[in-house]
């Protein structure tokens, strides 16, 4: 793998370290509902499916 490509997945986990740590999490703790679903499942779900893409993306480019 390329230093380039292993620089993106260090700064993308350091990333989601600080997004799923306890005191950002406390940020969408709230009664709110959107589409019926607590706001902290949707921030949880969105958090998780942008890392998702966006290491995916990063895969892509390696295999080329």
């Amino acid at each position: 793998m390329k230093k380039k490509h292993q620089q993106k997945l260090v700064i993308l986990s350091i990333a989601l370290f600080i997004l799923f740590n306890a005191p950002v999490l406390l940020l969408f703790n709230s009664s709110q509902k959107f589409f019926g679903l607590p706001i902290i499942y949707v921030y949880i779900f969105f958090v998780w499916a942008a890392s998702s893409i966006s290491s995916f993306i990063i895969f892509k480019k390696y295999n080329e």
